[in-house]
């Protein structure tokens, strides 16, 4: 072969070589990442400080440095220490457990029949539901509060718990997402002699899956979190919930941070698993969407 031959043969081979294309970011594309980033960073700014503090001594605390001068395990291994730490750690899963299984079996099923069947006044019953969301929760502290101490709820996990049971965000989030369901798929199930319950449970709820993630994390969360209801109903400390709790840290003459922060670590793990669990059915049902779109 020549040395003519060659060099076609080279030139051709590389002319059959897939270009690699260029990525260009315009403009906006860069100012859109940017914002992203920078309210990325304002997100997890709190954490990282949360957890800096964690690790600090008391006089360093309102060092504003997010890498301590002298990293210390001592807060940790105090509130791991602290009986009550645990007593308030099980109370809140308690209570942020059996709210979460109450609101994804209640406002599916109330969700499932408001949207579902026909019957009279079932748009005024959801008019009503979703009515009392306009009702700041700080109205509804006295009504709980005189009911819990006529029932003899105060001080107990009922009384905690039995204002979050059911929430009218829950139903309307549930009603809206039964919207999708095809209604041929609930005949097809009546037809092969299944009754309501069964269609609501066997064919409905695993069409909503991802409405059901989101709601369980929503409910999980608000009552991990919650802190006013819980402080006024309890007034013993082995009843306090993990929020509660953590402000007995905070006496009138000092606030010991070191700890609160260490304590509010901690107490994100359960959290991050509740959302760990949920969220590829979240995403799973965005995909679904997409793609049926």
């Amino acid at each position: 072969m020549s040395g003519h031959d060659i060099t076609a043969s080279s030139t051709t081979l590389f002319r059959q070589q897939p270009k690699v294309s260029k990525v260009h970011f315009s403009s906006g594309q860069f100012v859109r990442w940017l914002l992203l980033f920078l309210g990325g960073i304002a997100m997890i700014m709190p954490i990282i400080y949360m957890l800096s503090t964690s690790f600090k001594f008391p006089f360093e605390v309102y060092n504003l440095n997010l890498i301590p001068e002298e990293p210390t395990l001592e807060n940790y291994t105090y509130v791991l220490e602290d009986g009550r730490f645990y007593g308030w750690l099980i109370t809140s899963l308690i209570i942020a457990t059996v709210t979460t299984i109450s609101n994804v079996f209640f406002d599916s099923l109330v969700g499932y029949a408001l949207c579902k069947f026909r019957f009279p006044g079932r748009l005024i019953v959801f008019i009503a539901i979703l009515s009392t969301l306009m009702i700041p929760t700080e109205m509804l502290v006295l009504p709980w509060y005189l009911m819990s101490k006529n029932f003899g709820w105060l001080d107990t996990h009922w009384g905690i718990m039995f204002p979050g049971l059911m929430t009218a965000f829950g139903t309307f989030l549930m009603k809206q997402f039964f919207e999708t369901v095809p209604d041929d798929f609930l005949e097809a199930a009546r037809i092969d002699g299944l009754n309501e319950l069964q269609i609501w449970w066997t064919v409905a709820m695993p069409l909503v899956k991802p409405a059901l993630a989101a709601l369980a994390i929503f409910v999980f969360l608000g009552n991990w979190t919650a802190f006013i209801w819980p402080l006024i109903v309890t007034n013993s400390q082995e009843m306090y919930t993990l929020p509660v709790g953590l402000s007995t840290f905070s006496v009138e003459a000092q606030v010991e941070w070191e700890l609160i922060m260490t304590g509010a670590a901690i107490s994100t793990i359960p959290t991050l698993i509740v959302f760990l669990v949920f969220q590829r059915y979240i995403i799973r049902g965005v995909v679904m969407a997409g793609l049926k779109g």
